[in-house]
Parts: C-alpha cells; structure tokens; sequence
C-alpha cells in the first residue's frame, strides 16, 4: 500500500510499503532496507518512499520510536549504482543540471523528514555503511554499531563534494569537525571500535544483537513521553542555529509547554505514590 499524496493519516499497523520492509512491535516502527544481495542500496523510488514515510509518521500517534536496519549483514551501500549513478551520469552527460538538481534536493529531503518527524530514529548498523547508506546512519537520533561496521562517507573516491545530504552541516556536529574533514577528504572507512570512539556510535552490540538491542532502546524510549521527546528533538534541531541566550529562551517557551500536557501531571502523581509513571503521550 502506497502512502497517500497529500502525506496525511497513515494506519502504520496495516501499511506495507514497495521499498522496503515495515514493521510495528511496542509502539516501534521498524524499517528493513531488504536488498541484501548487493548489500541494500537505495534507488530513486526507496528514496522518495523514505522520505514520504517520515513525513506522514509526523501524524502516526501509535508510532514513538523507529529502528532503521538493513538485511544481511550489511546496513546499505549507498546509491545503487545502475539504478541512480548511471542515469545520473547520463543526464550529465545530457547536460541535464535541473534533472541533477531535482535528485540532490529529494534526497536532502529525505534528510529533513528524518529530522523532522517527531519520532526518535535509531540507526542499527552493522557491515557496510556507505555513502547514501552513511547518511542515513548520521541523519538518525541515535547509533548503534557493531565491531564489523564499516562507515564511509565516500563521495570523494567519486568525483563528488562531502556536501551531501547535509552531512557538511551534521557530521560535525556528531564527531568534530577535523576528524568529518578527514572523512570527507579521503573517503575512507570508519570502523566499528574507531566510530564508538569519535562519537558516531552511541555503542557497539554484537552482530546478531545490534537489532534487538537497537528495538529495546527504541521500547524504552516509546515508553516515555513522547510529546516531550518530540519537543526535545525539535530543540536539538532548532538550535543549531541560535546563540545561547535565543536557545536558553525558546527552551523556556518550550518547556512551559511541556508542563501543560497531561504527562507531566501523571509523572508527578506516580513519583508521590512510588509508582512507575504511565506516559500517554498528552
């Protein structure tokens, strides 16, 4: 079942999606990149699909969390490179620059849908993390990795700028920006243990447990307020581009908010009856 034009309600416990596999367990929403056999790259239509789904989770109330994962050992390789670089080279070959245009700013939005849907996103990553497949991993909230990960932002090693789906702007945020150039200049792999160290990885799982453990960290989180973790992620986004004194008063604002919602009455009334509190998410 596609989703629908207008991106509105979407029933996320009956949608199957063309692209990709989905799935909803705990109030998590799980999408499996499942082209295992050239290591689950993406292609035009599971870009757009993407990118369509993470808008309409924006109104999925029984969706708190998604886990992204791909099969077979391998997270995604990128761009795949008879469905999207060929016909890319082909249109510059054609000179077609607005064709070239329309493919970097769907793509970049599928990155702002990720950083907009209010739903936490982790990132389950093990084997090949490369290129599209890399962004992917950095657009998500969180990340976990395995020993066997390989993250490359590998642009250079193809005649293209680092400047990709925004990873200029956020990869230096997450790990620093001298060790994002390095990254970006030489195109190189980033190892399970070495990506754990610089920050890209949250923390490292063994292979057969990256995906569960990612789940459970997604539970965990579905269990808590999600109009406040929505709130949360909106901040962190918002204020990449405030100074102090402008992100201390909209945490303010935001915050106030928060403390109207019928969740921050209901995590006081347990605390004082030593009970765990039940969030309903208003």
């Amino acid at each position: 079942m596609a989703l629908p034009a207008d991106r509105g309600r979407v029933d996320f416990a009956t949608w199957t999606p063309q692209h990709f596999r989905w799935s909803l367990a705990r109030a998590v929403g799980t999408v499996t990149l499942a082209r295992p056999e050239r290591k689950n790259p993406l292609t035009f239509e599971s870009y757009a699909e993407l990118r369509d789904m993470f808008r309409a989770l924006a109104y999925a109330d029984a969706v708190k969390a998604v886990v992204i994962v791909g099969e077979g050992g391998n997270f995604c390789s990128g761009g795949d490179v008879h469905e999207i670089i060929g016909p890319l080279v082909r249109m510059q070959e054609a000179g077609d620059m607005q064709g070239l245009l329309d493919f970097t700013r769907m793509t970049g939005d599928l990155v702002k849908a990720m950083r907009a849907c209010p739903q936490p996103i982790i990132a389950a990553v093990d084997g090949v993390c490369a290129g599209a497949g890399a962004i992917l991993a950095m657009a998500s909230d969180l990340r976990l990795g395995t020993q066997d990960a390989r993250v490359a932002f590998l642009f250079a090693r193809v005649g293209l700028a680092g400047a990709d789906m925004g990873a200029c702007n956020i990869l230096p945020r997450i790990i620093g920006a001298g060790r994002a150039a390095e990254l970006f200049y030489t195109g190189r792999s980033m190892g399970g243990a070495e990506a754990e160290r610089w920050g890209f990885f949250n923390r490292l799982c063994a292979s057969d447990a990256v995906l569960s453990e990612a789940q459970e960290l997604a539970a965990q989180i579905a269990e808590g307020p999600s109009f406040a973790h929505a709130m949360t992620k909106r901040c962190m986004h918002q204020e990449w581009s405030m100074g102090v004194d402008d992100a201390i008063e909209a945490e303010a604002q935001a915050q106030a908010i928060c403390m109207q919602t019928r969740d921050f009455g209901r995590a006081y009334h347990a605390f004082a009856a030593r009970q765990r509190p039940m969030f309903e998410g208003n």
